[in-house]
């Protein structure tokens, strides 16, 4: 699962390691999933009853842009949550976050441009610039400073490999590192400093455990947003994510997804549409995995794995295993071999030092974490 192509593009590990632990659970045994990122809850009720009802109709196209009610309630979201006032065609409804990223790229960049992230991110982000045919520059982060990205960070890969563009996550994966307002403001002029492009992937907000989600929306409108329906209200399979777009970028955008999607999902739409207002489902199934985050990161600590305080945001756990080994590849295959927990190598986050760490997702139950970490106990004692 390692082989790297002279190009650089390599597999999303963490779904390789979720192939592998659906073979093993053909076979009849059980594996604890803290592989993905994805929520153990289904959508809320209502969202299921909606599209149930709308699929008999609702076989067609829509806008390109999206539905009308969904991108009116995306800018009341907006104008609630984060007091921003976005007009609804300044957004543009997506297959997931994914498409948002090629759809950014090839709206505000020319072919080539170097695009920076953080190192480690995530992963699809270095696969999809390198197979766009972009160009990267890694930022290194530091687990001393709890893996956030400053002003200062970005000032100084500038002035070493300039870049265009600068897309950030936060809350992050797999750290799950989170910036304040004042830490997010810090970014944003710095990047309006450089002459930067800001891409805010917000893809875990309102999976912030210590206040609110700051939006890059609350502090400008120069840059271009992604978010999904995936994480905060579980539909990761529903495919349904959205961008807003400074008002130079619109047409562009709108464009671009006419020729390579056409539009996003009409049922996935419905969902979204009725899901925004289903956030008490949202906030239930939130605690849920703030139980989860302490709950692991305890065991983790108690096992021996490097870590520190819980995860800031989002439902990873992002922890050292030099205890254990300096092969984080070897140590999830044999982790899932030998114990049936499935995590994913560091290596997928961070192609430098990824090797002396793992990402465990507490996206799912109490009662597979409570598992997974009474067999990590177990195989960890008998490979010391």
């Amino acid at each position: 699962m390692t082989e790297q192509p002279a190009d650089g593009l390599m597999p999303f590990h963490a779904m390789e390691i979720l192939k592998c632990a659906k073979i093993i659970e053909a076979t009849g045994r059980s594996v604890c999933h803290l592989e993905v990122g994805e929520p153990g809850a289904p959508p809320a009720p209502r969202v299921i009853e909606a599209v149930a009802k709308a699929l008999p109709l609702a076989q067609g196209y829509t806008n390109a842009k999206g539905l009308t009610e969904l991108r009116e309630g995306l800018a009341n979201y907006y104008a609630t949550q984060h007091a921003a006032v976005v007009e609804p065609e300044s957004i543009l409804c997506t297959m997931g976050s994914s498409a948002g990223f090629i759809i950014a790229f090839h709206t505000a960049f020319r072919p080539g441009a170097r695009i920076a992230i953080t190192r480690p991110g995530y992963p699809a982000y270095v696969n999809t610039l390198l197979g766009l045919g972009f160009g990267i520059a890694e930022i290194p982060l530091d687990a001393a400073n709890g893996w956030k990205l400053t002003g200062a960070d970005i000032a100084a890969a500038h002035a070493d490999t300039p870049f265009e563009g600068l897309l950030f996550a936060s809350p992050a994966n797999p750290t799950g590192a989170a910036v304040d307002r004042a830490e997010l403001a810090d970014i944003v002029a710095t990047c309006q400093r450089l002459g930067v492009r800001l891409i805010s992937d917000e893809i875990y907000h309102g999976l912030d455990y210590r206040g609110p989600s700051v939006s890059a929306l609350e502090l400008t409108r120069e840059a271009i947003i992604i978010n999904s329906f995936s994480k905060y209200y579980c539909m990761t399979g529903w495919r349904i994510g959205w961008m807003v777009l400074p008002d130079e970028l619109i047409r562009r955008a709108e464009i671009l997804q006419q020729n390579l999607f056409i539009s996003a999902p009409t049922l996935s739409q419905i969902a979204a549409t009725v899901a925004l207002g289903e956030r008490d489902y949202a906030e239930q199934q939130k605690a849920g995995y703030a139980r989860n985050r302490q709950l692991l990161n305890n065991g983790l600590q108690t096992l021996g794995f490097d870590i520190g305080s819980p995860s800031d945001g989002a439902f990873y756990a992002y922890a050292g295993i030099s205890r254990f080994s300096n092969d984080s590849m070897s140590f999830c295959e044999a982790l899932l071999d030998e114990a049936g927990v499935a995590a994913t190598p560091g290596i997928d986050f961070d192609r430098a030092g990824g090797n002396r760490y793992v990402r465990f997702s507490y996206a799912g139950t109490q009662e597979t974490i409570e598992m997974a970490i009474e067999r990590m106990g177990r195989f960890l004692q008998q490979a010391g």
